[in-house]
């Protein structure tokens, strides 16, 4: 063990034996702390990614998900997941969840993005996970993490190897986020796209949305003909209008 003295070498022992984290960890934590026991605790149980998870456990909750001959969660393993949670496969915690473990694909998981989401979370067990998940819901209604998720969301639902989001899937995302946000137009969103647009969503429509959402009022008495929109938006305003869905007032 490094060249410590007698006293800092034995608040090594007891951290490690107390916490259970290696001396590497436990010298950095104590570092950290100027060498207060109680402070280097403090910064221990404050940093998910040091702290109290147990890495063999999250192999251990991995390897119970995982399929038979590949090393991936895929679609089964997501659903036993759900289910030992008690939670809805379409409940938007699970897109909370995804976001934190950076999955590349809806519904799968590899090792890394796995027992990495789990550290970053701060759970070694189900039992932990489970009692996360209300705080990890609430974490849709933070607006910058909402953005983050929002722009996550459109790669995470992709099909592997498109540019594209397709309508149906964009509709379903939509659907799962605005339903947090109570968008007005929501609904009317949906329609049109279907009825006028009936194609892929590209990643700037997806990004733009977000932006018209917030700094549009849903009766568009702020909307500006002129401003920079994508087409697919003013469209979308000309059929609010000229369906007498919104009533506009400048």
């Amino acid at each position: 063990m490094y060249k410590l003295g007698r006293g800092n070498r034995d608040k090594v022992q007891q951290f490690m034996t107390i916490t259970g984290a290696s001396e590497k960890v436990a010298l950095q934590a104590l570092k950290a702390s100027d060498w207060h026991l109680e402070g280097a605790f403090d910064f221990f149980y404050s940093q998910p990614q040091i702290s109290a998870v147990n890495t063999r456990h999250l192999e251990d909750i991995f390897n119970r998900y995982k399929e038979p001959d590949a090393d991936m969660i895929m679609v089964e393993g997501v659903s036993q997941l759900c289910n030992d949670l008690q939670v809805d496969p379409q409940d938007i915690v699970m897109l909370v969840i995804s976001w934190h473990m950076k999955a590349a694909t809806m519904c799968e998981f590899t090792r890394q993005e796995f027992i990495g989401g789990l550290q970053s979370i701060g759970v070694d067990s189900i039992e932990k996970f489970r009692a996360k998940l209300p705080s990890l819901r609430a974490e849709i209604k933070d607006d910058n993490k909402f953005r983050e998720i929002y722009n996550f969301a459109f790669t995470w639902a992709r099909e592997k190897g498109q540019k594209s989001l397709s309508l149906e899937t964009a509709i379903g995302m939509w659907q799962l986020l605005f339903a947090e946000r109570n968008w007005p137009l929501l609904d009317h969103w949906c329609q049109f796209l279907q009825v006028r647009h009936n194609k892929a969503i590209s990643r700037d429509t997806w990004a733009q949305l977000l932006e018209f959402v917030k700094s549009i009022d849903p009766q568009l008495s702020n909307y500006d003909d002129e401003g920079a929109w994508p087409y697919l938006i003013d469209e979308f305003v000309e059929y609010l209008t000229e369906n007498g869905l919104v009533q506009r007032t400048k």
